[in-house]
């Protein structure tokens, strides 16, 4: 499966679909993905988590021990639990967030749905995250998972990435034309 999508290649993706496959047979899908979401929004919220998961400096036995007391007080147990720690015993924890881009792929591709990366400059309420995903879907013919992020410097609008297809409405990109047209013109 990892061959015929370009998205999880390299070690990533070896691990992610491992975890896919191992998960699809569980029957455990969308509980490894919730404890990766999980896992993944500790790490944004956490500097001391992202440098023991980055920094080569940790021995594999401390990083590993560190670990496991942090997902045992998240409450991440199971095959998602095991996955973390074979990565951390294989040197590989450093390539988390890739894996779980990845497995996220996989499962979207599993389920038929479609991801979508959202930009927006400040966080959207449910119902305008309702009429998104409609909007994708009337696009798409699939289900959409979005994954927003808010980045303050767009100043408006937002930029949707689906697939091969991106679509820029921010008002940066928007006041950049205008700037390039009126220099053109002057």
């Amino acid at each position: 499966m990892a061959a015929e999508d370009p998205s999880v290649s390299g070690v990533s993706g070896r691990y992610a679909t491992a975890l896919f496959e191992l998960a699809r047979d569980e029957q455990s899908v969308d509980q490894v993905r919730a404890d990766l979401d999980k896992f993944e929004a500790m790490l944004n919220e956490s500097a001391d988590l992202k440098r023991l998961v980055r920094s080569p400096v940790f021995a594999a036995d401390a990083q590993l021990k560190a670990l496991t007391a942090v997902l045992d007080k998240a409450g991440i147990a199971g095959t998602s639990a095991k996955f973390l720690k074979v990565l951390t015993a294989n040197r590989r924890l450093f390539a988390i967030a890739d894996v779980i881009r990845a497995y996220r792929a996989l499962v979207a591709k599993f389920k038929g749905e479609a991801t979508a990366e959202v930009t927006v400059a400040e966080q959207l309420s449910d119902k305008n995250l309702d009429a998104l995903k409609a909007a994708l879907k009337s696009v798409t013919g699939k289900d959409v998972a979005l994954n927003v992020k808010v980045d303050p410097s767009i100043i408006g609008g937002l930029v949707v990435k689906l697939g091969s297809r991106m679509v820029d409405s921010s008002l940066r990109t928007k006041l950049n034309s205008i700037k390039n047209a009126m220099k053109e013109a002057g």
